[in-house]
């Protein structure tokens, strides 16, 4: 049986359904990012278009750098249907495991255009002379 939709048209009725699978979905996701590492830093960038400052909370845990946060979505749905949307939407987390040579004391963050970007320094060598260790014979 063919009814017709909220989209004025004929279309199954099998379609309403379908729409709606697609907005749970998008209930939450997983921001797109990039992990790199230099001779000095480890660096993560994560693509948070749409997202706000402050619902972004970067914090440490048990060797673990954690992101999470929301992106909010306003749906109007006034005087329009949609057929779809794939703009994502929700609750999102991230976890990345902090090297071991990494200065947890001085992580840095910056949020520019979009982009979460995250530099994790790398610890610096103990300065002064090196030394050799002997080995004891038991």
């Amino acid at each position: 049986m063919v009814e017709r939709s909220q989209t004025g048209g004929w279309m199954p009725s099998l379609y309403e359904p379908i729409k709606k699978v697609g907005q749970k979905v998008a209930e939450w996701f997983a921001p797109r990012s990039d992990a790199a590492v230099t001779p000095d830093t480890y660096q993560i960038a994560m693509e948070l278009p749409g997202v706000d400052l402050g619902d972004i909370d970067i914090g440490l845990q048990d060797g673990m750098l954690i992101v999470s946060g929301e992106k909010h979505f306003e749906h109007e749905e006034v005087g329009k249907s949609y057929f779809f949307s794939e703009r994502e939407f929700g609750v999102f987390q991230r976890t990345f495991r902090v090297p071991p040579d990494a200065d947890t004391e001085a992580i840095d963050a910056e949020f520019k255009n979009g982009v979460l970007k995250i530099i994790l320094p790398k610890k610096r060598a103990a300065d002064g002379p090196s030394r050799k260790v002997s080995v004891r014979v038991g």
